[in-house]
């Protein structure tokens, strides 16, 4: 058996690490919506997990019931963080597919912030 060419190797993971700092990049350009109540309220997140904005119909508002508010807006919430994190999941699969290593290659998680 012949020996693997290592530098062949780290020349590979090199450009997977750039492939996937680029769609990182990519990601979080992207915006998922996620909504709860009929569309009383509606959650938008980016590709980075980050609550952009939280929409609510002023009917409900005016209303005065801020228990069914508070959980409508978490619902909505993570609907649109569990949209988010399928679309994620699925580019790096996308990716690891593509680099024909047929093993998942999961995303950094979170920055901390």
């Amino acid at each position: 058996m012949s020996q693997p060419d290592v530098g062949k190797l780290l020349a590979q993971a090199r450009e997977m690490q750039t492939k996937v700092a680029a769609l990182q990049r990519e990601l979080a350009t992207r915006r998922v919506e996620g909504s709860a109540g009929g569309g009383m309220v509606t959650a938008v997140v980016s590709g980075e997990l980050r609550i952009l904005e939280i929409r609510i119909e002023p009917s409900l508002i005016e209303g005065g019931d801020r228990p069914m508010l508070q959980d409508l807006t978490a619902a909505a919430v993570n609907a649109a963080l569990a949209a988010a994190q399928r679309m994620v999941q699925e580019e790096f699969q996308k990716l690891s597919g593509a680099a024909g290593l047929g093993i998942p290659i999961a995303p950094e998680s979170g920055n901390g912030s």
